[in-house]
C-alpha cells in the first residue's frame, strides 16, 4: 500500500475560508451544548460528523443518558425543526408519515387533504425504533434513503436538511422487533452512549436539579447546514486514504483473500461497499470540523468504529469467547495502520 500523500484536488480559497468558519462554528456549538449536556464529547462529535456528512445515526444506550435532550438541544442550536416519535408495537406507518383526512373546503365541498406527520421535520428522533413492527420501520427506511414519503401512492418530499436519529435500548429486548441487517446498514453511524464518569455524574446531579435549564443560542440555520454539507463533499482525499478505507472494509469479509486468518472463525458477515462510502464521508466531515483542508489517516481511523461496528456480524464462536464487533474492528484498524506505516 502506498504511504506517501499523492497529489490530490486542491481546495478553492473560498472553501479554505469556509472550513475555517465551520471549525469555529463547531467549537461554538460544542460550547453551547456543554451548557446543558455534561460530558458525552465523543457522542456530540459523532452526531455532528454524521449531520454534516448527510448521514443518519443509531444511538445505543440505556435509558436516562440524555439522548433525547441532546438531540433536541442540537436542533435548537441549529434553528432546525425537531420531532420526537415514540415507537410502540401498535405504531402504524401513517402515524409517522401523515395521512389523508376528509375536509370541507371553502366552497362546502368535501375533499381529501394531506396532514403531515411528525416525520416532516429537519431532525427526527425515532425513540426505541426496534419497538415498531416491520412495516413502520420500512416507512422510516424510505424517508431515510429517498428523503420522501409515499402516502396512498403519492410522494411527498421531505425538506432538507433531513437527519434521522434512532435509539435502541440494548438491555430490554422483550416485545421488540430487531432491525434487520439491511436496515441497520442504512445508518451511517452506530453511536454508543455510555455511562458518565463519577465527576460528570456529580455535575449532572448538581446542574439538573436546580432551576430551569438555559436556552441555547441559535448558531446555524437550515441553509447554513446545507452549505456546510456541500462543503464537506468537496474536501480532498488523497489516493492512499481511499486505499486504506477499501482495504479495511475488505478485511472484514471472512470469505475474501484479504481477510486475516484470525478473523475468519469470528465473523459471519462483513461490511459492504456502503461502509467504504461512509468511511470516506465521515472522514471528510471530521477533517472539515477540525479545520483540516485534506482528509488524514487519523480521520478515517476515528470514524471506523461507528461506521463498522453494526456492519460486522460476529459468529457464535466469537460470542462464546466474549469477543464483539468493536474489538474486531479495533484489531483490524491497528493491524492495517501498522502495515501502512511500516510499508
Amino acid at each position: 500500500m502506498s504511504t506517501a500523500t499523492e497529489p490530490t484536488q486542491e481546495l478553492h480559497s473560498n472553501d479554505v475560508a469556509a472550513i475555517d468558519e465551520l471549525r469555529a462554528v463547531y467549537q461554538k456549538l460544542k460550547a453551547e451544548l456543554a451548557k446543558v449536556i455534561v460530558g458525552q464529547e465523543s457522542v456530540v462529535e459523532q452526531l455532528t460528523i454524521c449531520l454534516f456528512a448527510r448521514g443518519h445515526a443509531l444511538l445505543m444506550g440505556v435509558p436516562g443518558l440524555a439522548k433525547t435532550l441532546l438531540v433536541s438541544r442540537l436542533a435548537e442550536t441549529m434553528s432546525l425543526s425537531f420531532s420526537r416519535i415514540q415507537f410502540t408495537p401498535d405504531l402504524m406507518p401513517m402515524d409517522i408519515t401523515g395521512t389523508d383526512i376528509l375536509q370541507e373546503n371553502a366552497a362546502g365541498r368535501r375533499e381529501f387533504e394531506f396532514v403531515k406527520g411528525p416525520l416532516f421535520a429537519n431532525i427526527v428522533l425515532a425513540d426505541e425504533i426496534n419497538r415498531a413492527p416491520s412495516k413502520t420501520q420500512a416507512a422510516m427506511l424510505e424517508a431515510m434513503q429517498e428523503h420522501r414519503v409515499t402516502v396512498v401512492g403519492r410522494p411527498y418530499v421531505l425538506a432538507p436538511p433531513f437527519f434521522v436519529l434512532a435509539t435502541q435500548n440494548p438491555v430490554e429486548q422483550e416485545g421488540t422487533y430487531p432491525l434487520p441487517e439491511a436496515q441497520l446498514d442504512r445508518f451511517m453511524f452506530l453511536i454508543n452512549v455510555d455511562y458518565p464518569s463519577r465527576l460528570e455524574e456529580i455535575e449532572i446531579a448538581r446542574s439538573t436539579t436546580g432551576g430551569v435549564l438555559p436556552m441555547l443560542e441559535h448558531i446555524l440555520d437550515g441553509d447554513s447546514v446545507q452549505k456546510f454539507q456541500e462543503l464537506v463533499r468537496r474536501v480532498p482525499v488523497p489516493k492512499h486514504i481511499y486505499e486504506f478505507a477499501v482495504d479495511l472494509v475488505r478485511r472484514t469479509r471472512p470469505k475474501v483473500d484479504e481477510s486475516p486468518e484470525w478473523l475468519k472463525p469470528l465473523v459471519s458477515w462483513g461490511a459492504g461497499p456502503r461502509a467504504v462510502q461512509y468511511l470516506i464521508l465521515g472522514a471528510k466531515s471530521r477533517a472539515a470540523l477540525t479545520g483540516s483542508y485534506m482528509v488524514r489517516l487519523e480521520d478515517v481511523m476515528a470514524v471506523a468504529q461507528p461506521v463498522l461496528n453494526h456492519r460486522v456480524l460476529t459468529t457464535f464462536n466469537a460470542e462464546s469467547e466474549g469477543i464483539n464487533s468493536s474489538e474486531i474492528v479495533s484489531r483490524l484498524v491497528d493491524d492495517l495502520n501498522k502495515e501502512t506505516l511500516g510499508g
